[in-house]
C-alpha cells in the first residue's frame, strides 16, 4: 500500500532520511520507534506531502506519490494528480490541528464536502455515526476549544476517517495529552484498527500501544531502519545494540 524506493529527505546540507527503502503492506499496521531526529515524523510528513522528496520515490497502491520516472528521468508529477493520490490518506496530528472558529460537526464535514463532493446530508450523517464511534455524537455542536485535549484529539480522528482513508497515519497522537486523557483515544484508535482494514503507518512513544496494535515495529535511528520485526520480538529480544538502549532508556 505504502512503498518507499531510495527516498532521501535533506533539509539545507542536512540529510534526514538516506536510501529509505521500505514497504507497508494493504491492511498492515507498522510503527515507527526511534529517538527522537532520527526521521519519523518526516516520513509521515512526505507521504502526506507536507513535505518535498529529495530523492527517490514514494508509491501510494503501485501510483507514484510526487514523482516518477519518465523517459529514464526523474519528474514531478502533477498537483491534480498528486491531489487525487493524496485523498486515499488521512493524518492524524500530535497537536489536533482542529478548526477552532468551526464547531465540531462542521470540522468534521469540511472536507468529505468540499473535497470529496459530498452532499451536506450526507456528510452529516456519517460524521454523526463517527462521533458516535469516538464517544463524542453529545459534543457535535460544541467548538474545539470547549473540549478537552483527549476530546479534541478523538474528533480529529474521526474528521481524518471521514475522508474514507485507505491509508492512516498516526504522528504523535498522545504525546500533547495529559497522561489521564491518553487512554480514551488509545482505545479508539485500536478499535480502528481491529474493525478496519486501513492501512496504519504509526509514530509513538507509547509502546505498549505499538506492541499490542502493530503488526511490524521498525526503529528508527539517524535516518536510517535499524531493525525491524513482529512487536513481541522487537520488545523482548531485540537483535540490534541500537535497539536494546534505546527501550531501555525509555521502557
Amino acid at each position: 500500500m505504502i512503498r518507499f524506493e531510495d527516498v532521501v529527505k535533506k533539509f539545507g546540507d542536512t540529510t534526514v532520511l538516506s536510501d529509505l527503502n521500505f514497504d507497508v503492506a494493504k491492511g498492515e499496521r507498522v510503527t515507527l520507534i526511534g529517538p527522537s531526529g532520527s526521521g519519523k515524523t518526516t516520513i509521515l510528513r512526505l507521504v502526506m506531502t507536507l513535505e518535498h522528496l529529495t530523492g527517490g520515490y514514494i508509491y501510494i497502491d503501485g501510483d507514484p506519490l510526487t514523482h516518477e520516472e519518465r523517459n529514464g528521468r526523474r519528474v514531478e508529477r502533477r498537483p491534480k494528480d498528486i491531489s487525487k493520490i493524496r485523498r486515499r490518506i488521512g493524518m492524524v496530528f500530535q497537536q489536533f490541528n482542529l478548526f477552532p472558529n468551526m464547531r465540531v460537526i462542521d470540522n468534521i464535514i469540511e472536507a468529505p464536502v468540499h473535497v470529496l463532493g459530498k452532499s451536506k446530508d450526507e456528510a452529516i450523517d456519517q460524521a454523526y455515526g463517527l462521533l458516535d464511534q469516538v464517544g463524542l455524537k453529545h459534543r457535535a455542536e460544541a467548538h474545539p476549544l470547549q473540549l478537552s485535549g483527549g476530546q479534541q484529539q478523538r474528533v480529529a480522528i474521526a474528521r481524518a476517517l471521514a475522508m474514507n482513508p485507505e491509508i492512516l497515519l498516526l504522528d504523535e497522537v498522545t504525546s500533547a495529552l495529559d497522561p489521564e486523557l491518553v487512554g480514551d483515544v488509545l482505545a479508539v484508535l485500536r478499535e480502528i484498527a481491529d474493525n478496519t482494514d486501513i492501512s496504519m503507518l504509526i509514530v509513538t512513544h507509547e509502546m505498549q500501544f505499538a506492541r499490542d496494535v502493530s503488526q511490524r515495529v521498525m526503529m528508527f535511528d539517524g535516518g536510517k531502519v535499524v531493525e525491524e520485526g513482529h512487536p513481541e520480538k522487537i520488545f523482548t529480544n531485540p537483535d540490534h545494540e541500537r535497539t536494546k538502549t534505546f527501550l531501555q532508556a525509555i521502557l
